[in-house]
């Protein structure tokens, strides 16, 4: 095991969940293409917003896509931070 499967498997278990419906690799993804394309501060918050649609009956691989897109799309304004 890894220290993120450790890790998840022990928030899991804190929070009454079941470890195998953590899309870790699909959350990983969505934060890093916010991070780069957005803003860092972004990616927990964006996290979030998925985890609060899963909870309401999305499909994570399909709402993490759908925000990675927006993420991708997202305008680079004048003077903002160069991605990373």
């Amino acid at each position: 095991m890894t220290v993120m499967d450790d890790w998840v498997t022990a928030a899991c278990a804190e929070l009454g969940l079941d470890p195998a419906q953590v899309p870790v690799p699909a959350v990983l993804g969505l934060a890093k293409d916010v991070a780069h394309q957005v803003l860092r501060p972004g990616a927990p918050v964006s996290a979030y917003l998925l985890g609060l649609a899963v909870g309401r009956g999305a499909d994570p691989a399909e709402a993490a896509e759908r925000l990675s897109g927006l993420a991708a799309s997202w305008p680079v304004e004048f003077g903002a931070e160069p991605a990373s």
